[in-house]
This record gives C-alpha cells, structure tokens and sequence, in this order.
C-alpha cells in the first residue's frame, strides 16, 4: 500500500511516531506564558559581573560574589546517597531571567498579569482583596521579587521584610554584617555557586526583643 501523506492521520492500528522533543508539551501541565529577559547561558566572571551590574549592586557585594565564585571552582559537586542524578552542565543554565514588564515597588499594576495568573496557580494570590490574613509572602519570579505582603504592618513591630534586592538598596549594612553568616559560602559547593549567582530572594530582619 502506497505511504500516507505525511500531514495525514496514521492508519487504523499503525503507531503514530513520538513527537519531537521540541513539540512536546510539559508533561506536568504548569506553563507560565511570561516574556522574560534572559542573560545567555554560562557561567564566569563575567557573567558575575553582567548580574551584579545589571542589578546595580556595591563594589563590595560584587567582590562577595567573586569570591564564591572561586571558591565553586576549587569545591566538587556532592555525591547524593539514595539520589542518581546525572551529571549537571552548569555551562548550560542561565542564572539572570526577569519578566520584560518590570512592576513598581507600591503596586501590582504593572506586573505582566500572566505572573499574577502563575502565582493563582500556586494558590498564592498577590491581590489586595485575596491575600491570606496574617500571611506575609515576597513573591519571586525567575529572577525577581514581584510582590511583597504585610511590609507596613511588619514594619509598625519594627521587622524589616523585603526583597533582597530592596533590602541591598534600602538596609545595605544590615545585608553586609550578615549574608552568609549562617551557611557561608565556602560551606559546600551549592553554598558557593548560590551566593556567585543569586539573582534574588527574601530579606527578613527582626530586632532583639
């Protein structure tokens, strides 16, 4: 029998071929439609450096990024006990990735609203009128903190709740006495990759008593 077209069905009981990986759809169903501005993948110092710029960073928060960056390249990575993992290609991974529509610290408004519809999924919503009572969340997207909750009423008993981005900027003594006082970078080796590459994150600091 002659060959099917290639744009026609298979025949009934042939087997259709597998599609191809880049047509597959996320097996698990979460796909978040988001335009984002991504750095290229690979890692060096460089790459340290576009970050830590792009972020308009200290001189000397930059230096603790080199720093666990040369730390990373004399550590090994870990050997799991009951986990097989393949081997990691850390020259393949991007580490800076934010939405293109960048939000205002005082509102929501303009946040990509398929960032807000990517959070509802995670049953985390981010508006006014839905945010869990007594719940404080600081919403990070790829490389980016999005939303903060409850700063004012944290802030009335004194504890200092922001991005870390925000909190470089606004409390930059307070980050320096402390990042990585408590697993520091030269810890392991996801320790040190974390602070060479850490785009974002969550700034808690409460005061003694």
């Amino acid at each position: 029998a002659p060959a099917a077209a290639p744009d026609e069905p298979p025949a009934t009981g042939a087997v259709a071929p597998a599609p191809t990986k880049d047509k597959q759809s996320y097996k698990y169903g979460f796909v978040a439609a988001v335009e984002t501005e991504r750095a290229p993948k690979g890692l060096d110092e460089a790459r340290i450096r576009d970050i830590s710029a792009k972020k308009g960073e200290p001189e000397w928060l930059l230096q603790y990024r080199l720093d666990a960056y040369s730390k990373w390249k004399q550590l090994k990575p870990p050997k799991w006990a009951n986990v097989r993992l393949g081997d990691i290609d850390f020259q393949d991974i991007t580490y800076y990735s934010v939405p293109k529509k960048r939000p205002t610290l005082d509102s929501l408004d303009e946040v990509d609203p398929e960032v807000l519809k990517t959070f509802e999924k995670l049953g985390i919503p981010l508006d006014e009128q839905k945010r869990l009572s007594n719940v404080a969340v600081d919403a990070v997207f790829d490389s980016t903190s999005v939303a903060t909750t409850f700063r004012k009423t944290l802030a009335e008993a004194g504890v200092l709740f922001c991005s870390m981005s925000e909190a470089v900027r606004d409390y930059p003594e307070l980050v320096r006495k402390y990042l990585g006082k408590v697993v520091p970078p030269q810890d392991n080796f996801y320790a040190a990759l974390n602070a060479a590459v850490f785009t974002d994150g969550t700034f808690v600091y409460i005061p003694k008593g």
